[in-house]
């Protein structure tokens, strides 16, 4: 479970730092359905698109500690699973998003409870070779 551990982790941070920069670099383009949004929500997008890259250099940097520290695996997929509450407040007061919005939502919704499953096992692990 280590090993899935690392693996999701890396993958989570290296999918947010491209996520984040492609918003940093095309703003409203890179968001589905969000073409025709202002400058305000421009601003906004790429703003955000940095603070998300910031987010998955967090977890890249998590995944790279030895044993990976399961408190920073718990915020960070509390983190994410925020990003879900918010997406789903969004759905109750303005209707349904994009598609691809709601396929982002359910990831959002499903990964969080398997990190914080996940969270100790490279501890354990580590403990358990410190034992040997």
């Amino acid at each position: 479970m280590a090993r899935t551990l690392k693996w999701l982790a890396l993958t989570m941070g290296v999918a947010c730092v491209a996520i984040g920069l492609a918003h940093v670099a095309l703003g409203n383009a890179a968001v589905p359905g969000g073409g025709g949004a202002d400058a305000t929500l421009d601003s906004l997008n790429r703003f955000l698109g940095a603070i998300f890259a910031g987010y998955g250099l967090a977890w890249l940097w998590a995944a790279r500690q030895s044993p990976i520290p399961a408190s920073t695996v718990r915020l960070l997929a509390a983190v994410f699973l925020l990003g879900a509450a918010g997406r789903l407040i969004s759905l109750a007061v303005h209707g349904w998003p994009h598609w691809f919005q709601v396929v982002l939502t359910v990831i959002e919704l499903v990964m969080p409870p398997l990190y914080f499953w996940l969270a100790d096992a490279d501890e354990k692990a580590h403990a358990a070779r410190l034992r040997a």
